[in-house]
C-alpha cells in the first residue's frame, strides 16, 4: 500500500527554499510570505497523488500561492496584527535566507510597490516568463502587465535606484 503522501517531504525541503523566496516577492513581508507559503502547502498536500506521479509540484504549488494572493487583492484583505509581550519562539532550521531578504534593501524596497507589481516583476524577470505568460498567470491582458512592469520599475528607480543595474534597466524598457 503506498503512502499518498509518498515524495511529498522529499519535495518540500527540497524546493522550500526557492517556494519561500517565491512567497516573498508574492507578498512583501516574511510573515505573509510564511503563512502564504504554509496554506499552499496544505493545499497541495492534499492534493498530492493526483499531482506528483504525472505532475509538476513546482508549477502547483506556485499557482496555488498566486490564486490565494489573488482571493486576498479581490478581498482586500488585512492582515491585522498586535502587539505581544512575548516573541514568538522559532523552529530551529528556520529558513534564515527569507529573514536576510526580508531586512535586505530588496525587502525594503518591494514593501513600496503594490502586490499586483511585485507580482508582476517576479513572473517577468525573476522567474523570466513573457509578458503573455505572466498576462495568463496573473489573469490581465499583456498592456497591463507592461504598465504595472513600468510603474513598478519607475517607483523602484525612485526609491532604491541602487538595486537596478544599467541591464535590468535595458531590458525593462
Amino acid at each position: 500500500m503506498t503512502d499518498r503522501y509518498d515524495g511529498f517531504r522529499e519535495f518540500f525541503a527540497a524546493r522550500r527554499s526557492d517556494l519561500s523566496r517565491t512567497a516573498f516577492f508574492l507578498t512583501g513581508n516574511d510573515n505573509a510570505a510564511e503563512d502564504l507559503l504554509q496554506e499552499a502547502m496544505v493545499k497541495t498536500a492534499a492534493k498530492w497523488h493526483r499531482i506528483h506521479p504525472d505532475g509538476n509540484p513546482d508549477a502547483y504549488v506556485r499557482q496555488v500561492m498566486l490564486n490565494l494572493v489573488r482571493s486576498r487583492w479581490r478581498r482586500r484583505q488585512k492582515i491585522s496584527e498586535y502587539a505581544t509581550d512575548e516573541v514568538p519562539e522559532r523552529q530551529s532550521g528556520h529558513d534564515i535566507e527569507s529573514a536576510v531578504v526580508a531586512k535586505s534593501a530588496l525587502g525594503r524596497a518591494l514593501q513600496t510597490l503594490t502586490a499586483r507589481q511585485r507580482a508582476t516583476l517576479y513572473f517577468r524577470y525573476y522567474e523570466d516568463l513573457s509578458e503573455a505568460e505572466t498576462a495568463r498567470l496573473l489573469g490581465c491582458s499583456t498592456g497591463t502587465v507592461k504598465s504595472q512592469s513600468h510603474a513598478a520599475l519607475a517607483k523602484l528607480r525612485e526609491t532604491a535606484p541602487h538595486l537596478l543595474t544599467a541591464e535590468s534597466v535595458e531590458v525593462a524598457e
